[in-house]
């Protein structure tokens, strides 16, 4: 595993319970920072806590609603009042609600585009002054190649997905000045939970679009994530990383 140094860093991850923001999680902590683990299931989130202290590394669980702006707010508060600052925030909460167009409901396309794109409009804004105050941030928005190439019966999803590159791009634009810098990560077919209950004949289908002949997996997006947030990454800024296997060229 890469290591990047966050010693001294306090980090937001969202969705943090499970599949990449767990990987994100993991690997933030074994690099130093300290992470504020935030979804809306208590139990996986302890889990992930407890692999993190068990680790050496310092996690803090939090229960919260990313598509409500006071709730991510209060987010940012409790990991002020443990740890005093927030350095990195990993916008990674999202969810489907796959349907044709024509068949698609009105609350199926405002629950997608309330936690995948409102999510991160709601955290960006909830974090900025903090780090104003901190003299600078790190903030990477984990938007997906769907919302670069579209896909049926995923309006939704990619609307959102295409939306958080604009965002990204617009408040890289706004806050740079302020030695915030804001990226976006687009992963393609990544191994989680949810691609492990595909059938085989899928995966396969999937692996033929993809030059590297494989699936990636969640540290292959959690390695790019610990880099951005890092130092080393201190002059990028607004752009979008594919990771993908060469999937979308």
């Amino acid at each position: 595993m890469q290591c990047y140094n966050l010693v001294g860093k306090v980090a937001i991850i969202t969705g943090a319970s499970r599949g990449i923001g767990k990987e994100i999680a993991i690997q933030m902590a074994a690099c130093g920072a300290k992470i504020s683990l935030v979804a809306r299931n208590q139990k996986k989130l302890d889990v992930v806590q407890e692999t993190i202290n068990h680790a050496g590394g310092e996690a803090k669980s939090v229960i919260g609603d990313v598509s409500n702006f006071e709730s991510f707010s209060e987010i940012v508060s409790q990991t002020i009042n443990k740890w005093r600052q927030v350095d990195i925030l990993v916008n990674n909460a999202g969810i489907t609600q796959d349907n044709i167009i024509i068949r698609m409901k009105e609350d199926e396309w405002d629950s997608v585009m309330d936690i995948n794109l409102k999510g991160c409009f709601n955290g960006i804004k909830a974090v900025t002054r903090q780090m104003m105050k901190n003299k600078g941030g790190r903030i990477i928005n984990i938007t997906s190649v769907i919302g670069q190439i579209g896909n049926a019966g995923q309006s939704n999803y990619s609307a959102s997905k295409a939306g958080i590159i604009g965002l990204t791009k617009s408040t890289a634009k706004e806050l740079g000045s302020r030695n915030i810098t804001i990226n976006a990560v687009a992963p393609g077919y990544i191994l989680t939970e949810m691609t492990a209950l595909l059938d085989d004949d899928v995966k396969e289908t999937f692996k033929t679009s993809i030059p590297l002949g494989r699936l990636g997996k969640p540290k292959d997006v959690a390695n790019l994530v610990c880099f951005l947030a890092s130092e080393d990454a201190s002059y990028i800024t607004g752009q979008t990383f594919n990771v993908d296997g060469g999937m979308v060229m």
